[in-house]
């Protein structure tokens, strides 16, 4: 399997027989390999990956980015082995966590604003899709306030919105869910702060301890090249991934535009998520 060492000759004394024999990965590895062989892959598989350039993530601790300074951590990190309770529990799994896959109306009462589709598929960078995820969503409303009493900004709240959504991948990867196009909305970390237009995601994988966080912006959308947090990571390639792409097959006939937005989870073309 490509990532996992080849045969490794033993050391023999000469006139010895030269039989070679496989060597025996660890255990991880070997789970890897028999997942592979059934097609198994979850965001917990440990298979071996191309590590990212710094530059397609974003750092703990951006200038430009105020919150950055009080949230990172100012000293070395210590490591702490994880237990069994980070790293398999609990199980997030529809049965437990029911799907709410369509933000766009509550009760029946549709939400305010320009309805949306957003789709996508999560793989890891060979392009092997992350069955089972649990996937979060979080946004602000059409005005661009959140349904959160911490939010109070002056904008109208909307009863038929909470902005909230969990769905799960399926057996090729794929999610997709229903909402309103988010509204941008001021923020202070500097003069006339604006973030631009985005959809939260927060993607689950075997335990506590596997959580990924991430944003999607859309395309044509001017603030993106005045915010702090879009720009905190340094290769535009990488965050042009952050960018969903209009997507016609998505759209549906005169009722919603579709977006597509397809997430990578590690490797060199990993989607860059946030840390801090």
């Amino acid at each position: 399997m490509r990532g996992f060492p080849r045969r490794i000759p033993r050391l023999r004394s000469r006139g010895a027989s030269c039989r070679k024999r496989r060597a025996d990965p660890a255990p991880a590895a070997r789970s890897a390999q028999k997942a592979a062989r059934q097609g198994r892959h979850t965001v917990s598989d440990p298979i071996p990956y191309r590590r990212p350039d710094p530059a397609t993530q974003p750092p703990l601790d951006s200038p430009a980015y105020g919150s950055t300074h009080k949230r990172h951590p100012k000293q070395p990190l210590l490591r702490i082995p994880h237990t069994l309770t980070e790293t398999s529990a609990p199980r997030f799994d529809a049965s437990r966590y029911p799907a709410h896959a369509d933000m766009s109306q509550v009760n029946g009462k549709g939400a305010l604003g320009e309805r949306i589709i957003v789709a996508g598929r999560i793989t890891d960078e060979d392009g092997r899709p992350q069955r089972g995820v649990m996937v979060e969503v979080w946004q602000a409303n059409a005005s661009g306030r959140y349904h959160h009493p911490r939010d109070q900004h002056d904008a109208p709240l909307d009863p038929n919105f909470e902005g909230r959504a969990r769905i799960f991948t399926d057996d090729q990867g794929n999610y997709s869910f229903v909402s309103v196009k988010p509204g941008a909305y001021p923020w202070r970390n500097h003069w006339n702060a604006w973030r631009p237009i985005h959809i939260h995601f927060g993607l689950h994988g075997a335990g506590f301890a596997q959580r990924m966080i991430t944003q999607m912006y859309f395309p044509g959308d001017p603030l993106l090249d005045l915010d702090p947090i879009f720009l905190s990571t340094p290769d535009k390639a990488a965050r042009d991934r952050l960018i969903s792409k209009f997507d016609l097959e998505i759209t549906k006939p005169e009722w919603a535009l579709g977006y597509r937005f397809d997430m990578v989870l590690r490797g060199r073309e990993a989607t860059p998520f946030e840390k801090a």
